[in-house]
């Protein structure tokens, strides 16, 4: 597996993982047109301010992973092509990623019904955190996750 720059040829391959219906539907995310998908990677996704890489795996681009900070937390989100789901592949480039990432804590917001990037979160150490949070618009429940110094372990003693 390879993390590496995002490249234009990528975002093709982006835009088609986005528009499968199954996908969609865990991510809990509207697909977008191909110029409207377009613009918002190269108007908001890949600024210098983010770090977003393209997860090569066998010479082929199988998804994306990157962090960006908005209101007040860092986050990290990824999209792996669904053809691939089930490999390992998520845990991985997550684990892969968080060596290049240095900010903790590091966030990620997931709907609840997709266990399957919460168990790859959990695997990567992210731990749900409290958070007051109404449904979407559209009914998604969601859990707020975290990796960073700022969490507490069960049962351990105050700091001071």
């Amino acid at each position: 597996m390879i993390l590496r720059e995002v490249t234009d040829d990528d975002l093709t391959h982006f835009f088609e993982h986005q528009r499968d219906p199954e996908a969609l539907r865990m991510a809990a995310f509207p697909a977008r047109e191909r110029d409207a998908f377009m613009t918002h990677w190269h108007t908001r996704v890949l600024r210098p301010e983010h770090v977003t890489r393209t997860i090569v795996v066998g010479g082929k681009v199988v998804g994306y992973i990157g962090s960006w900070s908005q209101d007040g937390k860092r986050l990290v989100a990824y999209w792996v092509g669904r053809e691939h789901w089930g490999q390992g592949i998520a845990t991985r480039a997550l684990s892969e990623f968080l060596v290049h990432e240095p900010i903790r804590p590091l966030h990620a917001w997931v709907a609840v019904h997709n266990v399957g990037s919460v168990r790859v979160l959990a695997k990567c150490g992210f731990r749900e955190v409290p958070h007051e949070s109404e449904p979407s618009e559209d009914g998604v429940a969601e859990v707020l996750m975290m990796l960073g110094t700022e969490q507490a372990e069960p049962d351990s003693p105050p700091a001071g």
